[in-house]
């Protein structure tokens, strides 16, 4: 969420920074909202005054038929009060919602773009494998390795639902503990989070109200299931005053994430690419605000050294404004290679939301050298997003016969098995 201070001070700043993300949102409609609430404020606290001072008179007065005069003037009066300051409550949720609505605004590095066709490439890592073969999308060989059935996911769930099976499910379970280890050796603390959060949280994460309709929920319960680990991992410490020692805090966890996401008919309707529920590691940090540009680079490179050691080719691109998260000031997505459907698969979006996040969710840090407390900054990015990542591996390592090589580093978590075949 914005400074509502920054958007009185800077309105024509704040329109340019949403005309480039393509946003439609009316700031002097917001700001009129604004105005007319400090005046409601203005307005409760005269009368408020007014009551106090009269109240104190009616203690002092002799006449009781006066005394009784002013008192039935100070019921009309509270009356009055009682109603402005209803009035105020309704005008403040009002100007709330509407600043819940409000994107991030873009870091001055963001390229101008009006969608992902002007996304920038930054670089592109690894040769692509040649094959002496036509190498198969993932859909046309792992179901007949049997490690991959459309059907009964369909039989159990409906459309983009599936079942892994034997060596496929031990296959992304091996990739989810490498991930985990490789997070934790990076220098993050490792989290087991409910999948199931109360409502609240998805909004100190920004995920509400943009993205009501995406998220399953438990109405009796006030409980949503998660779409990502973004969405614990930013409030366990809402609500909290950190001291400056406790920074940096960078958490890593997987969960399975569900979204109720509608694609348009015919859009990635094949494999695994797209579905409903999908396991993700996320990484997330907390830091103070001089310190997330350069925790964005380490997060970027993080999530890189995952494709590295898994010896797939990956490429990193900047997002346009256009094509930003809701939250985002600043993101870098990665991408690797999947042959058989010739196509780059985002696995990585690392985004740097500076104190949007925080303001939302009332994280704050005191500076140990004066006091002052203030928002951190928070930074998530996945590490890496599955079933994307699986994609990549199957696809890249597989065999003119159809089998799969395991890549050397997920070996130790599969038993030293080589071969899916």
């Amino acid at each position: 969420m914005l400074d509502i201070n920054f958007i009185r001070e800077n309105p024509q700043t704040l329109k340019i920074a949403l005309a480039l993300r393509g946003s439609a949102i009316d700031i002097d409609a917001l700001l009129a909202l604004d105005e007319r609430r400090r005046r409601e404020l203005v307005q409760e606290e005269d009368l408020r005054a007014v009551r106090n001072r009269v109240s104190k008179e009616i203690g002092l007065m002799k006449d009781k038929a006066a005394r009784e005069a002013k008192i039935a003037e100070m019921r009309v009066l509270g009356e009055q009060l009682d109603g402005l300051t209803e009035q105020v409550r309704q005008t403040s949720a009002e100007l709330q919602a509407r600043l819940l609505e409000i994107p991030n605004i873009p870091d001055p590095s963001t390229p101008k773009g009006a969608d992902d066709s002007e996304n920038v490439t930054v670089k592109q890592v690894g040769e692509l494998r040649v094959f002496d073969f036509e190498p198969k999308a993932h859909w046309d060989f792992a179901p007949a390795l049997g490690i991959l059935n459309f059907e009964r996911g369909v039989k159990l769930s409906g459309s983009r639902f599936y079942v892994l099976s034997g060596d496929g499910s031990r296959l992304q379970r091996a990739l989810i503990a490498f991930m985990l280890d490789l997070r934790r050796r990076q220098g993050y603390t490792e989290q087991y989070l409910p999948y199931m959060v109360r409502m609240v949280n998805f909004e100190g994460a920004g995920q509400l109200p943009k993205f009501a309709d995406n998220i399953y929920r438990d109405h009796e319960e006030d409980y949503g299931w998660v779409t990502t680990a973004e969405v614990p991992l930013t409030n366990l410490h809402r609500d909290e005053i950190l001291t400056e020692e406790q920074l940096p805090l960078l958490y890593t966890a997987h969960t399975p994430c569900f979204r109720r996401e509608k694609v348009a008919a015919g859009k990635d309707v094949r494999g695994i690419k797209r579905g409903h529920q999908f396991d993700k590691v996320e990484m997330y940090i907390y830091c103070k605000p001089e310190e997330s540009a350069d925790f964005l680079k380490k997060m970027t490179a993080d999530a890189e050294e995952t494709c590295t050691l898994l010896g797939i080719p990956y490429r990193v691109r900047q997002l346009c404004s256009g094509d930003l998260g809701f939250g985002s000031q600043i993101t870098y997505d990665i991408e690797l290679w999947a042959p058989g459907q010739q196509e780059w698969l985002e696995v990585s979006s690392c985004s740097n939301v500076g104190d949007f996040q925080a303001r939302r969710a009332n994280l704050r840090y005191r500076k140990a050298e004066n006091g002052k407390v203030q928002y951190v900054h928070t930074l998530n990015g996945s590490g890496l997003g599955l079933p994307r990542t699986l994609i990549a591996v199957m696809e890249n390592y597989q065999q003119a016969d159809g089998s799969i090589v395991i890549p050397e580093v997920l070996r130790p978590y599969m038993g030293g098995q080589s071969l899916i075949c």
